[in-house]
């Protein structure tokens, strides 16, 4: 009995210690819906792999001078649109780019060379946000406001029912106010906000490893304001044939998992949330950690949708992009997996892949333009 006794001691130990990993790292707010997934799927068994590169786009970053955020746009725009048409997905179209626009950057003179590269067909303009202690009416306003400058001013964005309408990323994950000591929002009821103020979707997460991570991962669903914090924790599957409502927003997740071919010190898997940076590059094995992630409209699982993210005009990231050879690496990755395993690839914008998932809970196939 005593053997038996020191046996189950070790192994509550070893668990007890697995466990303290994982919290040091906030995975055990997500670990057992991970766990959960990779064992009872359900499993990806993509026909078509929608892939969107959602980046914070800040030129003002670490508050820098106008010349310096000028610069920064410049090589970005210039380093993209020689990369880009090098490569094509399985229409035969080039990449593009989700640009993010932090409202609390603007600069009339970047937002209309943004414009004129994205009407150049390198990509498309969302809204971004950065706040802290606000208030419901002031976000509400404040995002309205420059919804509306970005359609009057630069023709961005799109209309409906009379309005801009627009996707969103929260800054600093903080989306429905969900860190636990209340930072960089205040609003409780900021999904309300959002869609008062004409957002459609949010792309916010995942936001692994901070602590606004929900427990929902890898998941396309409706999501309502419930008056409290983190709203969006909870929420229903976007289904083929179930509409959302006007009170309802769409929550369009990334993949979220443990690369268990990735350890730290050898030891303990890699968080993978679908960041391409300098400090995380792209190769195969990540493509497939985000296709077996399996983020797809429930009724549809041929139609897999990744959305990866990163923060596109950090000066190591454009080092690493566009002289290192890291965005060229992702998209020959992708295009290489996806031949391989008879995937037809989309690049799409972010507004694209909104349309696709709504297609598909209309129960129609989106659209396939054939690109020359």
């Amino acid at each position: 009995m005593n053997w038996l006794l020191a046996i189950l001691s070790v192994l509550a130990l070893d668990a007890a210690v697995f466990w303290l990993l994982l919290r040091r790292r906030n995975i055990h707010i997500w670990f057992l819906p991970w766990l959960r997934r990779q064992l009872f799927g359900p499993f990806a068994r993509p026909r078509v792999l929608h892939v969107v590169l959602a980046d914070h786009w800040e030129p003002y970053y670490q508050q820098v001078a106008r010349a310096h955020a000028h610069e920064r746009v410049r090589r970005w725009i210039e380093g993209y649109e020689q990369l880009a048409p090098k490569h094509r997905d399985g229409r035969g179209r080039h990449p593009v780019h989700s640009y993010f626009y932090p409202v609390e950057e603007y600069d009339e003179e970047i937002l209309d060379r943004l414009a004129e590269h994205c009407r150049r067909g390198f990509g498309d303009v969302e809204i971004h946000l950065h706040h802290d202690n606000d208030t419901h009416d002031h976000t509400r306003d404040t995002l309205a406001n420059f919804a509306r400058l970005l359609h009057r001013r630069h023709g961005l964005l799109r209309q409906r029912d009379g309005r801009p309408v627009y996707g969103f990323i929260h800054g600093n994950w903080a989306l429905d106010n969900s860190r636990p000591d209340g930072r960089w929002c205040g609003v409780d009821d900021e999904i309300d906000a959002l869609l008062q103020s004409g957002c459609v979707y949010d792309m916010t997460l995942p936001s692994a490893p901070s602590d606004t991570q929900t427990r929902r991962i890898n998941s396309i669903y409706w999501t309502r304001e419930d008056g409290r914090p983190r709203s969006h924790e909870h929420g229903r599957d976007a289904r083929v044939g179930a509409s959302g409502s006007s009170d309802e927003l769409l929550m369009i997740q990334g993949p979220l998992g443990l690369n268990l071919r990735n350890r730290k010190a050898g030891i303990m898997p890699r968080v993978d949330g679908g960041e391409i940076s300098a400090d995380a590059p792209p190769d195969e094995t990540r493509v497939a950690l985000w296709v077996d992630a399996g983020v797809h409209v429930i009724g549809a699982p041929e139609h897999v949708f990744v959305k990866l993210y990163t923060h596109g005009l950090q000066e190591k990231n454009l080092e690493a992009f566009f002289d290192q050879g890291v965005l060229d690496r992702l998209y020959t990755s992708l295009e290489e997996y996806c031949a391989r395993h008879g995937i037809d690839l989309r690049y799409e914008t972010a507004w694209e892949m909104y349309q696709a998932i709504l297609s598909l809970i209309e129960g129609r196939e989106p659209e396939r333009r054939v690109y020359s």
